[in-house]
């Protein structure tokens, strides 16, 4: 496992570059995974839009006006966290990076490096501002394609993804939210994250842009859906690499066609060290040289070639199924699918008996799913009866 891109290109390359320990190779899977979801929404929309199913909406915007308090203080904090940290991190670099992500969460940092950070990006934006200015502002309206909305849904998504990925978490762990308010710095934030709570809030919060922004809800979500999808099958690409918990029960005996990691995996130098020590004579990073003392299904991996088998599918069918809401309909009905039956093999909290959240979520999707499909098939034939 490689917790880290310094670790993966340690060992596949050779190459020894301490600043890349910064970034944690599950949090690159999943900017990939965002990467391609906007990339996908982005060709959906168009596609929609030449087609005559979507149109533009007109937003008035004010040009001219002077940089407001709101914009230089919002520069000014992101420029002083930049300055506190960045200059830190260049007179210390050896302490700094034995623990990228203890350092970012900790209260490290220099004075005079935030201060000269505040103040650039203060000035810029100010400079900014004041190159556009006019003697009497005025008030424009701007027509935007759905398709110029991607990348805000993107960033959207991604924001409301963590917070509800971390949120849901917390319930299946209460003890844990516990630590974190008691010792905040104490919690690695971007650790423990549940799939199913990053997906639910992030998708209210894009069909409230969707509709904020007048493109039409149905069709704005059908756009969206494949990419989610293909989103989450690489996402947990992540997992498989980084080894964060997010593997399968214990299985010793059992062996399918393929090789034996398919099915057996007990995941060296994962990201959270868990297991026993590591002294086969495998590759052994520092701070994360452990290996579980028994094999396990690799479930992300499974995931992944579900999900991006599930996007093909969504992709092919986006033209044929009407009407619009179909198409997220029947993401719901395969996501749930998918991860209810991953949830038997798979690791997790019980919070009823037996039972997952997961598993809850996943079937009340498929319910969903199912009673959409009927409901707008109902309702279609209902209008051209």
């Amino acid at each position: 496992m490689y917790p880290t891109l310094y670790h993966a290109l340690l060992d596949l390359f050779g190459l020894d570059l301490p600043f890349l320990r910064f970034v944690n190779s599950f949090g690159f899977f999943v900017a990939l995974a965002f990467v391609f979801a906007s990339w996908t929404l982005s060709l959906e929309l168009r596609r929609r839009e030449h087609s005559g199913l979507l149109k533009g909406s007109v937003r008035k915007v004010v040009v001219g006006a002077p940089a407001t308090a709101g914009d230089l203080v919002g520069n000014g904090v992101l420029g002083f966290l930049l300055g506190f940290k960045g200059l830190f991190l260049l007179l210390n670099f050896t302490e700094a990076t034995a623990d990228p992500q203890g350092f970012l969460l900790s209260g490290a940092g220099n004075v005079v490096g935030g201060l000269l950070g505040a103040a650039l990006l203060v000035f810029l934006k100010w400079r900014e501002k004041k190159k556009e200015q006019l003697a009497t502002p005025k008030v424009e309206e701007v027509r935007m394609l759905p398709s110029e909305h991607a990348n805000n849904i993107t960033m959207q998504a991604a924001l409301w993804g963590i917070i509800g990925a971390k949120l849901f978490h917390w319930l299946e762990n209460p003890d844990e939210f516990i630590s974190f308010i008691q010792d905040p710095g104490g919690d690695k934030i971007f650790s423990g994250l549940t799939m199913y709570g990053g997906l639910i809030v992030a998708g209210a919060m894009v069909i409230r842009y969707f509709i904020k922004h007048g493109i039409e809800p149905w069709q704005g979500a059908d756009s969206a859906a494949p990419g989610v999808m293909l989103a989450y099958g690489i996402g947990r690409i992540g997992c498989q690499v980084s080894g964060d918990g997010d593997w399968g029960i214990v299985n010793t005996t059992f062996l399918g066609p393929g090789p034996k990691w398919f099915w057996q995996y007990d995941y060296p130098n994962n990201v959270n060290s868990v297991g026993v020590p590591l002294i086969d004579g495998r590759p052994c990073f520092d701070g994360y040289c452990t290996v579980l003392p028994e094999t396990v299904f690799p479930t992300p991996l499974y995931e992944t070639l579900v999900c991006v088998g599930f996007f093909f599918v969504l992709w092919s069918l986006r033209k044929r199924l009407s009407p619009p809401g179909m198409i997220f309909f029947l993401y719901l009905f395969l996501n749930g699918l998918e991860r209810f039956f991953i949830e038997k093999i798979r690791v997790n909290v019980h919070v009823l008996g037996t039972i997952t959240q997961a598993e809850i979520i996943a079937t009340l999707l498929m319910l969903v799913g199912i009673g959409g499909m009927l409901w707008l098939r109902k309702r279609n034939t209902a209008a051209s009866a």
